[in-house]
């Protein structure tokens, strides 16, 4: 088993890391820019480096300062995180040549999957569904406006080397389709270094639902359920649940897309932890989209239902240990969901809000779990993104999950930068939601709806109490209906609120 593993991120997944390691008693290094010096995930570490300054092109993106700082803290091994270095082919080989172990899949095998097109024909050599489409990069528009005269309007332009949204533009007809190939292509080469789009049939209000697996250095490989992703803004997950509602709801759907996602992972000879995502049309047949080879963001709510380490087994695998674990060993109890709190304005188009916490409560209480990076005083920097947390809870069925995670919430404050802490409480108070009407454009169906009274629902209730306290300071208490006084220490504690 290593020795010290040095975290190649910062923020809250850095901090997850370095649990999981502290149980294992394995040291942990963290890697600072300057915007982090007085980060959580640097405070908590045994050991620390400094690599570059704040923009990440100058620090967590600098492969040669991670590695150094490796050699530098004599690190066994490497563990990436998401995002930055964690599905870069060059950085995996990079410590490969080094000596130090990549927590994380081969680079061939990123390599592979990280190709939109290549992975659709992994997909299908391994008799995977996946979304009409083409096979291979547009050379031009024409190519596109071609597939669109084939399979109709709508279609998807999608970057061959990315994701999260990126280089994606939808196009409804042959007029928007010029101006869509060159605006895509450009923010593929901006975000990728790669212009490269291909296309592919958009299907029409579909549920983004994933797999997670696992597979060690022997051959062994299992799966642990799906996770519910259809809660997403401009193609970006912002709340997650496990199990789906879809699939809890059809025997057999789980196991079929279980198989379905070994089978890719197989085919591009995978280890360590990956995600096979899927869309999945109304008719609730699912398709391959794309699989993401490393530790997913969302990962809690599988660990909450499955009741295991996902970080753990990582490492465990990583390290050469067989998988300790059978697929028939595997179950799903409960429900779980999860809310990533970000420092932005939903009243402003949700623009990010950088800025010193000045005061925080972090909830608490059963099947509460807070994987945050924050502190009281600490300033959330504006060099990155901007999440603050990912609030996780759980309980024995989804009603009683929605109805914790408000409890929790409610208790969650941050002042002194805006959340979208409001926003989830009202995503979780929708009718259709608790319905679990869920699809991709959830989220911009659910913002149309909403009138601008119904958004705002705290202001005025804050602006209505600043009216009844000014109108009434000398009042005594009023009775309620039922013949009951309210509360003082509620009144009290309202008073206190609008100092």
């Amino acid at each position: 088993m290593f020795r010290k593993v040095l975290i190649a991120n910062r923020g809250e997944i850095a901090v997850r890391v370095m649990r999981t390691l502290r149980e294992m008693e394995i040291a942990s290094v963290a890697v600072y820019s300057d915007a982090d010096r007085a980060s959580l995930h640097v405070r908590m570490a045994d050991e620390a480096e400094w690599v570059g300054p704040s923009p990440s092109s100058e620090s967590y993106l600098r492969s040669d300062h991670i590695l150094d700082a490796a050699r530098k803290h004599g690190a066994d091994a490497i563990h990436p995180g998401y995002g930055f270095l964690s599905e870069n082919a060059e950085f995996a080989a990079a410590c490969q040549d080094a000596g130090i172990v990549f927590i994380g899949p081969s680079a061939a095998s990123i390599r592979s999957m990280g190709s939109k097109t290549a992975a659709r024909q992994m997909a299908i050599a391994a008799g995977v569904p996946v979304v009409p489409g083409a096979h291979d990069a547009l050379r031009d528009a024409d190519e596109a406006r071609a597939f669109g005269e084939n399979h109709g309007y709508p279609l998807l332009l999608k970057a061959v080397a990315g994701g999260g949204g990126k280089g994606m533009r939808r196009v409804d007809s042959d007029a928007q389709l010029d101006a869509a190939f060159r605006d895509a292509a450009s923010e593929a080469e901006r975000s990728f270094k790669s212009a490269e789009l291909y296309v592919e049939k958009l299907i029409l209000r579909p549920r983004h639902i994933e797999i997670q697996l696992l597979g060690d250095r022997h051959g062994h490989m299992v799966h642990f359920g799906e996770r519910e992703c259809s809660i997403q803004r401009r193609h970006q997950k912002v709340m997650e649940e496990c199990p789906s509602p879809l699939v809890a709801a059809r025997p057999g759907m789980r196991q079929a897309m279980g198989e379905a996602a070994v089978r890719v992972a197989r085919s591009a000879g995978y280890h360590n932890a990956g995600t096979v995502e899927f869309l999945v049309d109304p008719a609730g047949d699912f398709y391959f989209l794309e699989m993401n080879t490393r530790l997913q963001v969302e990962h809690p709510i599988t660990e909450l239902v499955t009741g295991q380490d996902l970080v753990r087994l990582q490492v465990e695998v990583a390290a050469g240990e067989e998988l300790r674990l059978t697929q028939d060993e595997i179950g799903w109890r409960g429900s779980a969901i999860e809310c990533r709190v970000y420092a932005e304005d939903p009243y402003n188009n949700f623009f990010p809000s950088p800025g010193k916490i000045t005061r925080l409560t972090r909830p608490l209480g059963p099947g509460v779990r807070l994987d945050g990076c924050v502190y009281e005083g600490w300033t959330v920097p504006i060099d990155y993104d901007p999440l603050l947390a990912k609030l996780t809870v759980w309980n024995t069925t989804r009603e009683t999950a929605i109805a914790r995670m408000l409890r929790a919430l409610r208790e969650y404050d941050v002042a002194g930068i805006h959340t979208n802490i409001t926003f989830f409480r009202q995503i979780l108070d929708d009718a259709a939601f608790r319905r679990a009407e869920l699809h991709t454009g959830f989220v911009e169906e659910f913002l149309a709806r909403r009138t601008p009274r119904e958004w705002l629902p705290e202001l005025e209730s804050v602006a209505s109490m600043v009216a009844a306290f000014h109108a009434k300071a000398s009042a005594p208490p009023r009775a309620e209906a039922n013949g009951a006084r309210r509360s003082r220490w509620r009144d009290i504690g309202r008073s206190e609120m609008l100092r």
